[in-house]
């Protein structure tokens, strides 16, 4: 069978070394004889992993040694609310760039006081707002780094001067970031970092404990800190291959080799998009994400939207049908994304102009 080449949102396309390790690990988990499904997390042989997987992380990023990194379940869509349980104590400020960072400040309101201090909802989310205010009286001010419905992104890590907690689910391990200048950053795996089913979270030890409300014991960042994310059973397989995904991360040269791989296929498909009268980028042109590149067909062609859809999917081209809030498309162009993925596409927009010029 030729190459599929995936561009899905979400779950995302894991790196074959990873699928593989954890095919045979399904198999035989560390020579147990047991399947890595099957496996006790009360063993010595799973211990290995987690400390393992905390550590790739550590390096990875160079994370400070005041931080914790914890393994959770429920997805981002949780932490909204664990965010707001853990910091939320008088007032917080948002910036809501899309839908995520919207859904995030909506369960911190139903929790306290919470506010977007920006908004870039009035041109449906394509850029980043710029220019506001952080009041110094915050407990935190969050943001959501990379928006995948809309394909806009904040590439550089911001001085703050409350605590900043970031939603970097869509972008994280594709740059360097500069993790000392977080509160906290937190995401769900299924982008860059590893399949559905588990979710990273970084945490500063300082910043925890400053709430007076009662925390529910499965709410509290401490709780999962003090138990090395193992107060109750962990997504086992998520996050054995979540480890596989960072130790291919780091075999091909880690943060830096994939952000360069990353800058390039981005690079090249907005080429094609600017170039390409059939199409058009949605996104300001200084807010376009690397990860989530969003266009749609030119004034003229929207009748060609669903013709393009099944041009790609006879050529192996899957996943790049827009959210179904905003149509279009998008090609999600993350790690495990590779340039013959990309150059697939680039070819296939070519040959579609060929042939309604």
């Amino acid at each position: 069978m030729s190459k599929v080449h995936i561009f899905n949102a979400g779950p995302c396309k894991l790196p074959q070394q990873a699928l593989d390790r954890s095919i045979e690990a399904i198999k035989d988990f560390a020579g147990t004889g047991v399947s890595v499904l099957s496996i006790s997390h009360r063993t010595k042989e799973w211990d290995a992993v987690m400390d393992e997987c905390r550590a790739q992380w550590k390096e990875l990023l160079s994370i400070p040694d005041d931080y914790e990194v914890i393994f959770l379940g429920g997805g981002a869509s949780l932490q909204f609310l664990y965010v707001a349980f853990n910091y939320l104590e008088h007032k917080a400020g948002y910036l809501d760039t899309g839908v995520w960072a919207h859904k995030a400040l909506k369960e911190a309101q139903g929790i306290g006081q919470a506010s977007a201090l920006a908004c870039s909802a009035d041109r449906n989310y394509c850029y980043i707002p710029k220019g506001y205010e952080i009041p110094s009286d915050l407990d935190y001010f969050h943001i959501t780094t990379n928006n995948t419905i809309y394909g806009t992104e904040i590439k550089t890590d911001m001085d703050c001067p409350v605590p900043l907690i970031a939603d970097m689910s869509s972008d994280i391990l594709s740059r360097r970031v500069d993790v000392s200048k977080y509160a906290m950053i937190y995401g769900g795996a299924q982008k860059n970092a590893g399949p559905a089913g588990v979710t990273f979270a970084i945490i500063r030890r300082d910043t925890l404990g400053k709430v007076s409300r009662y925390i529910p014991t499965m709410l509290d960042y401490r709780t999962h800190i003090d138990k090395l994310s193992m107060f109750n059973t962990p997504p086992v397989f998520s996050i054995f291959v979540m480890n596989e995904t960072l130790r291919w991360l780091r075999g091909i040269g880690g943060i830096d080799a994939i952000h360069a791989l990353n800058q390039q296929k981005a690079d090249t498909l907005y080429a094609e998009i600017d170039r390409n009268p059939l199409f058009t980028g949605t996104a300001d042109k200084e807010d376009r994400s690397i990860m989530n590149v969003c266009f749609v067909p030119a004034p003229g062609y929207e009748s060609l939207q669903d013709e393009f859809l099944a041009f790609t999917k006879a050529r192996n081209i899957i996943g790049i049908k827009g959210h179904r809030s905003v149509g279009g498309f998008r090609a999600s162009l993350y790690n495990a994304c590779d340039m013959e993925d990309v150059q697939a596409l680039v070819s296939a927009m070519q040959d579609f102009e060929k042939e309604h010029k």
